[in-house]
């Protein structure tokens, strides 16, 4: 499960300034989980959308600098989202522009299996979905919080009767096929140095709609280690 939060519209143009991965198991099970803010190595964009201030990546890693963990983190991995086609896109850029192609990763998108499994939502859009679905609120439009719901929304969809079993027993197999670059550690930190992880910080949803939502809180700089 993965979800990416950026600086504008474009892969081409804009950057990934927070990432989040919550991997699954073949049961769709939380395994765990790696989320972090990114340094775009320029303005953050839309703050008014995804929140994210200037001075919140302050001291956050590169993706260069991630992205040794992210390959790992993704091989053997189906690649979930909601419009996944647009997450895909941006890491894609993102991993070309460090000079590593991105493999051929299959793809699954919780947006076409709420347009199969969920005709009584009101609309396709994430927010949307986890309504009809009865998941209650969420912290949207931060990395970590979308792919949470988006592995919820997925679990829903998946054990709807009207989904066909091999929905996600398919990709799996064929991702298990798929050969995974490795990528040295970045030299922009000197050897031994750690690479910071910035977390946003939220308490686990969703939440019945209606209370105080829980404030979204940016975590001082910590190693890169466990994706617990």
């Amino acid at each position: 499960m993965v979800d990416v939060e950026a600086t504008g519209r474009s892969p081409w143009r804009h950057r990934v300034v927070e990432i989040a991965v919550v991997l699954l198991d073949g049961a769709l099970r939380p395994e765990a989980e790696f989320a972090t803010l990114l340094d775009p190595l320029g303005p953050v964009g839309p703050t008014h959308v995804h929140r994210i201030h200037q001075t919140d990546v302050e001291g956050a890693p590169r993706f260069r600098e991630i992205a040794p963990r992210l390959l790992e983190l993704l091989a053997g991995r189906v690649l979930v989202g909601h419009h996944v086609s647009c997450d895909h896109a941006f890491l894609d850029r993102e991993f070309a522009r460090i000079g590593v192609p991105m493999p051929p990763v299959p793809q699954l998108c919780t947006m076409r299996l709420a347009r199969a499994h969920l005709p009584q939502a009101r609309g396709y859009g994430l927010a949307a979905c986890v309504e009809a679905a009865g998941l209650g609120w969420y912290p949207a439009h931060t990395a970590l919080g979308d792919a949470r719901v988006t592995a919820e929304l997925l679990r829903h969809c998946v054990g709807v009767p009207s989904c066909p079993p091999d929905d996600w027993a398919v990709p799996l197999r064929e991702a298990a096929r798929v050969p995974w670059p490795r990528l040295g550690r970045a030299r922009t930190r000197p050897s031994g140095m750690p690479v910071p992880l910035v977390r946003r910080e939220v308490l686990y949803g969703p939440w019945p709609p209606g209370g105080q939502p829980p404030a979204v809180v940016v975590s001082e700089p910590g190693a890169m280690g466990s994706t617990a």
